[in-house]
């Protein structure tokens, strides 16, 4: 796995946490949402990629 796809995943996966505590905080259901959804998708990315890594 290259750097730079380490730090654009764990960046989406800290993205998301910050947009599920603010929905959580405003009662924003949809914002909330958004963030597991965000979260979600940058642990598969990583795990992804680290299963890439291990059949090279």
């Amino acid at each position: 796995m290259s750097a730079v796809d380490k730090i654009k995943n764990k960046a989406e996966e800290l993205l998301g946490q910050g947009k599920e505590a603010t929905g959580e905080a405003t009662g924003n259901r949809d914002l909330q949402a958004e963030g597991q959804k965000d979260q979600a998708s940058g642990n598969a990315k990583q795990a992804g990629e680290k299963v890439k890594d291990i059949f090279k």
